[in-house]
């Protein structure tokens, strides 16, 4: 199998200005699901940081008290000891909208404050189109000299609160306020990668091209501008120190790095036109899909992006779709929940009218029958290629927010029949195939040593089996919860359907507010990525 037949080359990354080469070999990769996992690595990774090694992070949003472990550290207790120590500390935080609004522009700020304080660096970044956020969710970890213990995390996973939660989803005690219907400690399902090898060099130069670009990182708002140089905000990042050499090989996964940075007149140096890279992988990816293409989203809004996944539909006649998404937005509110519905009921009726019975949409609850808020990011291509990152499928992730994700190819194939389900020759491939089951025995209450994989491998049987225990939990709640609860978590998603007046207003909502077009007007009018 040729590299270039699935991964985006130099070329096709449409951005001639960054130092990102075009995919590396040999790293060994390692999917965490729930943040409670993620977290515990993050701690034993800083704290065995020692004066001169470097810790770098970029994050949508950071609270500074969040507990790691149930007994802590807090984040800031963890990077802060780590600066102390004389670890080179940097971190990219975006500088965020107001908290009256529910966002987290005070929490970020005290972050950044105390790591500063500490002998660290972070910024405050508002570098982005209006409206627009920076939603990478990176840490690379370098030890100069020792460069096989070097590790980056990238994924879904913000350093904050409601992150922290496990397989039973419980959710984390320190919760964010949501829609009532998720409950006081909302259940939280997401993934992070963790990655070592020539990969980590790649997410270093990430970090470092936002890093150095001389663009001000408050030149868009002035308010903004002149808040942070009243409280005396560090506005200039120093210089870094040298970039390590990559890694040596100690795996098997092939890894590409790829990127949204949106057109905009505050450019980049290193993407001066934007960069679409997330979306120009899945233009390529998806249309190689044959059998089964399993996803987990956020939001899976955006028709741009529904078309893609039904024009492979169309296609391919064998090929079924399976996605698992929240069951319910993650606010309230009369002006706030249609733009957050429409967009994915109009996402989901694209998809549908190809053919509704390969199109498989399910949500996720606990044992308690509280639903679970997926936050995770993951796609799987007929067990050969899989992207885990902090894009969502729709049009903002795809070109108006910064966005970060790995797609993954494991060199080595997975002996478990069938060998090659699409039948292109490709084979099913270890990494690939291990993540979607890892997802699916969680979602079916099965062993996750993988004891209890029957009906899951096979793209023939996985889609019976999935909606068999879907259609029994279901069962179940309608006739009242009478009887033992049938073993799983997903229920077939139910989109809630709106009226024509709230539609009218609620599509020119999602579009302009929601759902932003970060492309150039002509991209837009030629339909590029």
């Amino acid at each position: 199998m040729s590299a270039e037949s699935w991964l985006l080359t130099v070329a096709e990354r449409g951005n001639p200005h960054t130092r990102l080469s075009a995919w590396s070999d040999g790293n060994a990769v390692r999917p965490l699901v729930h943040g409670s996992a993620y977290f515990d690595e993050l701690v034993g990774e800083v704290e065995a940081l020692q004066a001169g090694d470097h810790l770098f992070f970029t994050d949508w949003r950071g609270d500074p008290d969040e507990r790691l472990r149930p007994d802590g550290p807090t984040v800031v207790e963890l990077f802060t000891a780590a600066a102390r120590r004389g670890v080179v500390v940097k971190g990219l935080m975006w500088r965020s909208h107001l908290d009256k609004l529910q966002y987290s522009e005070e929490e970020n700020q005290h972050l950044g404050d105390d790591v500063e304080e500490a002998g660290g660096e972070v910024l405050l970044d508002q570098r982005v189109r209006v409206g627009g956020s920076h939603h990478q969710k990176l840490v690379v970890i370098r030890h100069p000299g020792k460069p096989t213990r070097d590790v980056a995390f990238v994924g879904g996973i913000d350093l904050c609160h409601s992150r922290r939660d496990t397989a039973d989803h419980h959710g984390d005690p320190q919760a964010v306020q949501m829609s009532a219907r998720y409950g006081d400690t909302p259940p939280w399902h997401d993934v992070q990668l963790r990655i070592q090898g020539p990969a980590v060099d790649a997410l270093d130069t990430t970090f470092r091209e936002r890093w150095t670009d001389p663009t001000p990182i408050d030149n868009n708002s002035p308010v903004a501008w002149l808040r942070d140089k009243l409280r005396r905000a560090d506005l200039e990042a120093d210089p870094l120190p040298a970039q390590p050499p990559p890694p040596p090989a100690c795996g098997s996964q092939r890894i590409q790095v790829l990127r949204t940075y949106p057109d905009s007149h505050h450019a980049f140096s290193f993407a001066p036109d934007g960069e679409r890279s997330i979306a120009r992988a899945y233009l390529k990816a998806v249309p190689r899909a044959r059998r089964l293409i399993y996803l987990e989203d956020q939001y899976l809004w955006s028709t741009e992006v529904a078309r893609l996944f039904a024009a492979a539909l169309r296609a391919n006649p064998d090929l079924h779709l399976v996605a698992v998404v929240p069951r319910y937005p993650d606010v309230d509110g009369k002006l706030s929940l249609p733009p957050n519905s429409v967009g994915r009921q109009k996402a989901l009726d694209v998809c549908r009218r190809t053919d509704p019975q390969r199109v498989h949409v399910f949500d996720v609850e606990n044992a308690s029958g509280t639903p679970v808020y997926v936050h995770a990011k993951v796609c799987v291509i007929d067990d050969v290629w899989a992207a885990v990152g902090s894009d969502n499928f729709n049009r903002r992730s795809w070109t108006h927010d910064s966005e970060l994700s790995c797609a993954v190819m494991d060199q080595t194939v997975d002996a478990r029949e069938p060998v090659d389900p699409a039948g292109r020759g490709d084979g099913a491939r270890v990494l690939a195939r291990e993540l979607r089951l890892k997802l699916l025995r969680e979602h079916l209450d099965r062993a996750d040593d993988g004891s209890e994989d029957g009906g899951l491998i096979d793209p023939a049987e996985v889609i019976q089996t999935v909606r068999a225990a879907a259609d029994a939990l279901q069962a179940w709640h309608d006739g009242g919860r009478v009887g033992p609860r049938p073993p799983g978590r997903l229920r077939p998603h139910q989109p809630e359907r709106l009226g024509l007046l709230t539609r009218a207003w609620a599509m020119p909502a999602y579009r302009l507010l929601y759902d932003p077009d970060g492309r150039s007007w002509e991209q837009r009018l030629r339909n590029r990525w």
